[in-house]
């Protein structure tokens, strides 16, 4: 079971990200992009994700994941109950929404140093 504790630190590692309370939710960015937001009570987890690939993660796994709001279905976006996923899963969809909005060689980077993933 994640908690938003274990998205959070790593959240505030990645480079160029920051957090921001906005309307009593945490968020994530780089620049002005959002790419993970949690729910007031911070059960919920919304995070980018490909628009391609959205119905196929949705409806292999309906149990952990659902479709952003109707007025967020614009965006990329993917919602989930933090308590259906485990920590190390948490992690690993918040740095793929992260690699969506930085330039490649950040991600690269990233990849270099982390060779086994976020932990």
């Amino acid at each position: 079971m994640a908690t938003i504790a274990d998205v959070r630190a790593l959240g505030s590692t990645l480079e160029r990200s920051y957090e921001v309370i906005v309307r009593g939710r945490v968020k994530f960015r780089v620049g002005q992009l959002v790419y993970v937001a949690f729910s007031p009570d911070e059960r919920i987890m919304e995070f980018g994700f490909p628009k391609e690939m959205r119905d196929g993660l949705v409806g292999g796994q309906p149990d952990k994941f659902s479709m952003p709001s109707p007025s967020d279905m614009r965006f990329h976006w993917v919602r989930s109950e933090l308590a259906a996923l485990e920590p190390a899963e948490a992690r690993e969809f918040v740095v793929d929404a992260w690699r969506m909005v930085v330039p490649q060689k950040l991600s690269r980077a990233y990849d270099l140093a982390h060779p086994g993933g976020p932990r």
